[in-house]
């Protein structure tokens, strides 16, 4: 193999490996949680200030596992942005999920209660279910991700 040949073989090696990777090139730069070849993305709305952080909290299609103690698949959190927070999450493959966020406005990575144990900031879930008596239902919440890329829309509420 004369010089020409070998540098042809090994470009083309090269080109073999990365095409071969290519399932790590679906990661998208700036997306949250364990890299997959399906995301989402989140746009959290009405978001009274920059100030902390906005946590993405994924949950899998079982209502047993909805806002319980590790039963989350993926805490997601991003700087928050007055108006609109956008961010993109991994979700393990296409499929039903749920996701419920707050604005961490002090930054303390846990939602602040009342003394009775409601929520002192801001918070939402998928598919904007009514929460004027409690939590919402589980079958109220699912969200259904056929393909990557797709994007969801959550009207924040605040106390």
């Amino acid at each position: 193999m004369n010089k020409p040949q070998r540098l042809r073989a090994a470009a083309l090696a090269l080109v073999s490996a990365a095409a071969l990777s290519a399932p790590a090139a679906h990661a998208q730069s700036g997306c949250l949680g364990v890299p997959s070849a399906t995301t989402l993305n989140v746009s959290v709305e009405g978001v009274r200030s920059s100030s902390g952080l906005m946590t993405i909290t994924l949950y899998g299609d079982d209502s047993r596992q909805f806002l319980v103690k590790k039963g989350s698949i993926k805490v997601n959190r991003t700087p928050a942005h007055a108006g609109v927070t956008r961010a993109c999450i991994y979700v393990p493959k296409p499929g039903v999920y749920a996701l419920a966020v707050y604005h961490d406005a002090d930054g303390s990575r846990k939602l602040n209660r009342s003394g009775l144990g409601l929520p002192t900031e801001g918070y939402g879930f998928s598919n904007n279910p009514r929460t004027l008596a409690g939590l919402p239902s589980f079958s109220s919440v699912r969200l259904n991700v056929p393909k990557s890329g797709l994007t969801t829309h959550i009207q924040m509420k605040y106390p």
